[in-house]
């Protein structure tokens, strides 16, 4: 909270607008879809108090996968943009060369008339100067998970920011880094897991589906695939190499299947499990879609073989199957995890045990290709370990599997 003197320091006639900025940034601001958006309606409120702002950006860590954090820009002739901040080492030196290190490591603001700040101190420096703008401030916001951020301000006015300015400012920005922090811990658990659970199962999770022994049902097609001989391929290979193997093998079979409008579930060490539901009437749709996917994914393995990816050939089997698959929550105590189950879940992954033995990359249930709009080839009849009855199989015709 900003203390006495920077209060007293706001004139009087300013004294309720920059409270009613506050409780904007609480309420409304705060329930914004798009942090743009907040950076924006700041900014606009601000020049209305007399702040003349220019650009204003905002640099905020990023629990996630592919980034480490994500930077937003409002520039008064452009509006509101974005910039993703990758992970390694190009992140780190660009961190490096910016005021935001400096301020990290200080803890204080910094304030840079850029009439008499050399170039070379900042790498930011020569581009603000370029854009005409006069005078910079960079703040650090510390969060209270660790994480360090931070907003800038720039400004093209002759005399830059004034006392008063300053002043509005300091009053302001501590309600702005709390609003920021409720956003980026929101959006870092909905990130999480999404990524580690799966969109479906996310979105469960936050509506409150946590209890134990609570199922959902889902009427879909199921995919299930592993790789051939995993164990033999890894024997002599480091965890590091292995990880590394699964991840290119992997990214053969996901995008496809997330392309056709399926949902990765569970990977399962060289096995993954995927949806696709069904869609209202158009019950072919789901079980066309896995199909596309199944062959999407077996071409593009076979191209990444033929291309070197792998330092040996890399074989999947990939089973298709229509059912019910179950989301349970399952566990013991506080731990407890959101998995997949059911009967047709099973059947799925006993059916991709066929693939070995048939010599075939892609299998399909009797139940699965009662639903496909194609005439595909029936194998005949097959046990499946733990079921009763015997399951027609099939495989593509030849002609549509390419």
């Amino acid at each position: 909270m900003a203390d006495g003197s920077e209060a007293s320091a706001i004139p009087i006639g300013l004294f309720r607008a920059c409270v009613a900025l506050r409780d904007w940034l609480l309420s409304e601001g705060s329930r914004l879809p798009e942090s743009g958006d907040l950076l924006a309606g700041m900014a606009e409120r601000l020049n209305d108090l007399g702040v003349p702002i220019d650009r204003v950006t905002t640099a905020i860590d990023a629990l996630h996968s592919d980034y480490s954090g994500v930077g937003r820009f409002w520039t008064r002739e452009s509006g509101v943009s974005f910039r993703l901040f990758p992970h390694g080492e190009a992140s780190e030196r660009a961190l490096a060369a910016s005021p935001f290190a400096h301020v990290y490591a200080t803890g204080e603001w910094l304030l840079l008339n850029l009439a008499e700040t050399h170039e070379e101190r900042f790498s930011i420096l020569p581009e603000l100067k370029q854009a005409g703008y006069t005078w910079y401030l960079t703040i650090p916001l510390f969060f209270t998970n660790g994480t360090k951020n931070g907003v800038t301000f720039a400004t093209r006015a002759p005399g830059g920011f004034s006392h008063e300015h300053m002043a509005i400012l300091r009053f302001i920005v501590p309600t702005l880094s709390a609003v920021m922090e409720m956003r980026g811990l929101n959006t870092r658990l909905d990130h999480v897991l999404r990524v580690y659970v799966g969109d479906g199962p996310h979105q469960a999770i936050l509506a409150g589906f946590i209890r134990r022994g609570q199922v959902e049902r889902i009427r879909s097609a199921i995919l299930f695939a592993d790789m051939r001989g995993y164990t033999h391929l890894t024997d002599a290979l480091t965890p590091e190499a292995s990880v590394d193997l699964l991840n290119t093998y992997f990214d053969c079979l996901v995008p496809p299947i997330e392309s056709e409008g399926g949902e990765v579930l569970k990977y399962m060490g060289d096995g993954l499990l995927a949806i696709f539901r069904e869609s209202g009437d158009d019950l072919g749709g789901a079980a066309q879609g896995a199909l596309s996917a199944a062959q999407t994914a077996l071409r593009r393995l076979d191209e990444a073989n033929r291309a070197g990816r792998f330092a040996t050939r890399i074989e999947a089997g990939i089973a298709l199957h229509h059912g019910e698959a179950a989301y349970g929550n399952v566990g013991s105590g506080a731990r407890l995890d959101f998995t997949v189950i059911g009967r047709d879940v099973n059947l799925a992954s006993r059916l991709a045990k066929l693939n070995k033995t048939l010599a075939e990359p892609l299998l399909m249930s009797k139940p699965f290709v009662d639903f496909l709009w194609g005439d595909p080839e029936l194998l005949g009849t097959h046990p499946l370990d733990g079921f009763a009855e015997e399951m027609a199989i099939y495989r593509p015709a030849r002609a549509a599997a390419g």
